[in-house]
């Protein structure tokens, strides 16, 4: 009799440390996904510590800049208006540019400070008014405008590079110069260039916020530190260091917004 009990008995006991076991199973695969989550993302949230130093060094930025550009011609001679009746009162021609910056020191926990050298083309041509009648020229006139700039750069790229905030600000402040020419369809042409200064303040968003590994090859292939979206308020001051009315000074320069890409290496 005791016998026919033992089987039973014994069955269930085995089947109650099965399913024991099979719980237990079941709790330690689940606490094993969560940690293998948690160490992932704490892996995500370390990969500059990981994967990014030793960084390659950086030195240089370069960017490449495109925006509206529309001289200040005018406001030298605010009742002939030569710029207004030449291309018309809406005429916004684009400026294309680069610029090369040496960043010379690294103020720790604040950002770099260096000089920059810049070069820039603009041009715009259309049908003058007669001045007497109002009536549009037969004639089509050209300016074509090529301003160029030196600056002392400031760049405050804290954030960027020690928090999660994937945002850069900077000043640049200097010297510009620039050399233009117009012509028309009966080959009479004008030249000149101007100095004066040059200002500027913007923000870059940096791009390896959206790729951060693809970032990192970047560096390790081609030494590319960062990648960055910018917008910048520009003015090129280029009045011939404020010439106010002086025919020969033509201010060729322009208060307006560019932005672009830029990087660092």
């Amino acid at each position: 009799m005791l016998g026919l009990f033992a089987l039973p008995l014994a069955t269930l006991s085995t089947s109650r440390r099965g399913a024991r076991c099979g719980w237990l199973g079941a709790a330690c695969a689940i606490l094993a996904l969560f940690a293998g989550r948690s160490a992932a993302a704490q892996d995500d949230r370390d990969w500059r510590r990981r994967e990014r130093p030793p960084e390659s060094p950086q030195r240089f930025a370069f960017e490449l800049r495109f925006g509206p550009y529309r001289p200040l011609v005018d406001d030298e001679f605010p009742q002939e208006k030569p710029y207004e009746t030449a291309f018309g009162k809406d005429r916004h021609p684009l400026y294309f540019g680069i610029e090369f910056d040496w960043q010379l020191l690294r103020i720790p926990k604040v950002g770099t400070v260096g000089g920059g050298l810049g070069w820039g083309y603009t041009s715009t041509s259309g049908t003058a008014t007669i001045a007497t009648t109002g009536a549009p020229s037969a004639e089509t006139t050209s300016l074509s405008i090529m301003p160029m700039y030196g600056v002392g750069v400031f760049r405050f790229d804290f954030l960027a590079r020690e928090t999660v905030v994937p945002l850069v600000a900077y000043a640049k402040a200097g010297f510009g110069y620039g050399l233009w020419w117009s012509s028309n369809d009966l080959r009479t042409q004008g030249k000149g260039h101007t100095w004066g200064t040059h200002f500027a303040l913007g923000g870059m968003f940096l791009l390896d916020a959206l790729d951060e590994h693809a970032a990192v090859e970047l560096d390790n292939e081609w030494g590319i530190n960062n990648t960055y979206f910018y917008v910048e308020w520009m003015l090129a001051n280029l009045d011939g260091f404020n010439h106010s009315g002086d025919h020969s000074v033509l201010h060729i320069g322009a208060n307006t917004w560019v932005m672009g890409l830029a990087i660092e290496m």
